[in-house]
């Protein structure tokens, strides 16, 4: 698509004053609450902003944008004019590869190609028993050592991984699960820390935190390739059909297959986003739903009303719209990714504003969903917002949990399927009551709770 592109004929987006110190810029106003940073400056000074980080000589510019029709300007329409060249994005490609996350052009087009047919609804439908089996498992531990609290995030975090490893892997996922849950958190945390930091030593240097990273890099590496050699050593003639063994297979009539370094990258990639995100979903679907009864009844109602106690499979998900507006509206008020990162090529201009060649742009759903243009109430828990009649009301980009455009997301079918099977089988044996009921966040690659969100569990009777 072409790129509107223009010479400067909008103003200079305005520099919200902040904590406003004079030396460090709005430095600190993002490390200690990039969120609500964000949030101030669309309040007090529109949709378009620009926000200076750093002491002088090595003072970083943003420009934010927060409106539905910008966000659409930057993530669909002139997408070819905002790329992922930033500074965010090459730390994730040094510690997790160049996989569909982070690669562009050639690269990027090839790999959508290779993976896409893996991504269809009807390919992603044949995982849902994995899914329910994996929720089965989640509950059956928890009946077993006789929880009566859970911190719901917590627990989330756990299924969505082992779902989407044993999608992955198959039988290897055990493994798989325990280094994944050692050495992501070191890497997540040494990629925002890099990516924000205006200068940062290089990881040659035998630091602290390069060692810590360089050693889960290392762990991460190594079982992927371990699994792939064995996987590739067994060809399709192996057992199952887990989705490396079609990543393995795709391309290969052609000649354009994966090499072994490739098909690593696309694992890490899909490790990372296939259960960061989802978990993120899952766990603030079910603790807004303990924390407002009544809406927890409804979802009650009708998972009862259609399911009538048997397990949901991927033909239930039309049959259930009320849970999935649930999901829908907790990834409003929750979006896993809630600030995405592009670098202008050329000049253009967006809500009357200059955004300059080169410039680092962040559009973030985190503004967006909360948009009072938008959304009445934003901060109140609606699931109603997502009937199909407000969903046609509303901008196209008044929402946008997956990205857009070009580089949206190929998993968000997947994420789901296994979110509303998982909220389904919880929710039919379970009534859950909040504990705690704020939970305490972070920005890092995704959204993250920094505190406990626990519940108190029920079982339901039949």
């Amino acid at each position: 698509m072409a790129t509107n592109t223009t010479t400067g004929t909008g103003t200079t987006p305005p520099i919200p004053e902040l904590t406003g110190l004079p030396l460090l810029g709005s430095l600190l106003d993002l490390k200690n609450d990039s969120l609500g940073t964000f949030l101030k400056a669309r309040r007090d000074h529109g949709d378009v902003v620009r926000i200076t980080a750093g002491p002088p000589g090595m003072r970083a510019t943003v420009h934010c944008v927060f409106s539905a029709e910008g966000a659409q300007q930057v993530l669909a329409g002139e997408a070819a004019n905002f790329r992922k060249d930033n500074a965010f994005y090459q730390e994730i490609r040094e510690s997790f590869g160049n996989g569909l996350l982070t690669s562009q052009d050639a690269d990027y087009l090839r790999q959508r190609r290779l993976v896409q047919p893996l991504f269809t609804r009807r390919s992603v439908d044949t995982y849902a028993s994995a899914v329910a089996d994996e929720v089965t498992r989640l509950t059956d531990g928890w009946h077993a050592r006789g929880a009566e609290t859970v911190d719901v995030v917590h627990e989330m975090t756990g299924l969505a991984l082992r779902a989407v490893a044993r999608i992955l892997f198959g039988t290897d996922v055990d493994e798989a699960v325990g280094i994944v849950e050692r050495c992501f958190p070191v890497l997540g945390a040494y990629v925002a820390r890099r990516g924000y930091s205006p200068r940062k030593p290089p990881r040659s240097w035998p630091t602290p935190s390069n060692r810590r990273a360089a050693v889960a890099h290392e762990e991460l590496y190594a079982v992927c390739d371990r699994i792939i050699a064995e996987r590739r050593a067994a060809g399709t003639a192996g057992e199952g059909r887990d989705l490396l063994t079609l990543l393995v297979a795709a391309g290969e009539e052609d000649g354009s297959a994966f090499d072994p370094a490739e098909l690593r990258e696309q694992v890490l990639v899909f490790l990372l986003a296939g259960h960061e995100t989802t978990a993120t979903s899952l766990g603030f679907a079910l603790h807004l739903l303990a924390r407002h009864p009544e809406h927890q009844a409804r979802a009650h109602e009708e998972l009862d009303r259609v399911l009538a106690g048997r397990t949901p499979g991927a033909a239930d998900l039309d049959a259930l719209p009320y849970l999935t507006q649930v999901l829908k509206e907790a990834m409003r008020l929750f979006p896993a990714a809630p600030a995405i990162g592009r670098r202008a090529v050329a000049a253009t201009e967006i809500g009357g504003h200059t955004i300059p060649a080169g410039a680092d742009v962040i559009v973030s759903s985190w503004v967006t969903h909360r948009h009072p243009r938008y959304w009445e109430d934003p901060e109140r828990f609606d699931p109603d917002r997502f009937t199909p009649e407000a969903e046609a009301a509303r901008p196209r980009y008044a929402y946008f949990p997956f990205g857009g455009g070009p580089r949206a997301c190929i998993g968000q079918h997947f994420s789901m399927l296994e979110s509303v099977i998982a909220l389904a089988m919880i929710l039919q044996d379970h009534e859950l009551e909040a504990i705690d009921t704020q939970v305490p966040l972070d920005s890092a690659i995704t959204l993250q709770a920094l505190g406990p969100a626990r519940c108190r569990l029920k079982r339901r009777t039949a």
